[in-house]
């Protein structure tokens, strides 16, 4: 289902970094995330949603130039 705030997104599974393309173009990647969150973020209804709940302030992360 596609997300009114997020792109794009994928996983890494060797160095358990997400991938986050925000529909603004932003890109971010999430340190140490468990491939079970990236897989609950794959399956839900709400990407936006679950990020905000389970990713945002849950993990590590570095802002990327924009791609």
């Amino acid at each position: 289902m596609p997300s009114s705030v997020i792109k794009y997104f994928n996983y890494d599974e060797d160095t358990k970094t997400l991938k986050i393309i925000f529909v603004t173009d932003m890109v971010y990647l999430y340190k140490d995330v468990p491939e079970k969150v990236y897989k609950m973020l794959k399956a839900s209804g709400s990407k936006g949603r679950y990020f905000n709940s389970h990713i945002k302030d849950n993990f590590k992360f570095r802002k990327i130039e924009e791609e």
